[in-house]
């Protein structure tokens, strides 16, 4: 399982974000279910969502890798596999700056125009869960995914 959060210099904090449910915003299919509020470490103006765990067969590659202008990331645009949305990118490689800054691991990054998030309770569904009760409470998305398939039979 991929680190929930990187704890070097005060970074810990992350452990006391929710963890959102996101949706894509075109057709509301699920892509992710360990969804994180998060900002872009290149430019900390633009929020954005991240998860930890790659979305599988929940969303597609699109296009070629590339990187931008302000670090080496290479990185790759990803799309819903159900409607061809592009709903945000994975960082393929992050380059040493970005890997050297406070971050917390994610690699899949989600554009907060393309997705609705939705906070996600906890197991017992009597509180929103946090990053840091994640393993206490069993991550239960495979469980969630296979419920919700159940009740649109």
């Amino acid at each position: 399982m991929s680190p929930n959060y990187n704890k070097k210099d005060g970074c810990s904090s992350f452990g006391s974000k929710p963890v959102y449910i996101l949706e894509c915003r075109e057709c509301d299919y699920r892509l992710c279910f360990r969804g994180m509020k998060a900002i872009l470490l290149a430019d900390t103006r633009i929020e954005l969502y991240s998860t930890d765990l790659p979305p599988s067969d929940l969303v597609g590659p699109a296009g070629d890798c590339y990187s931008t202008g302000k670090c080496q990331c290479q990185i790759q645009n990803i799309a819903c596999s159900s409607c061809g949305n592009l709903v945000g990118y994975h960082v393929i490689q992050p380059c040493s700056d970005c890997l050297s800054d406070c971050n917390n691991g994610h690699l899949w990054m989600f554009h907060t125009s393309a997705i609705k998030p939705h906070m996600r309770l906890n197991s017992k569904g009597t509180d929103y869960l946090l990053w840091q009760d994640m393993e206490n409470d069993g991550d239960k998305s495979v469980i969630y995914e296979e419920q919700e398939e159940a009740c649109e039979r």
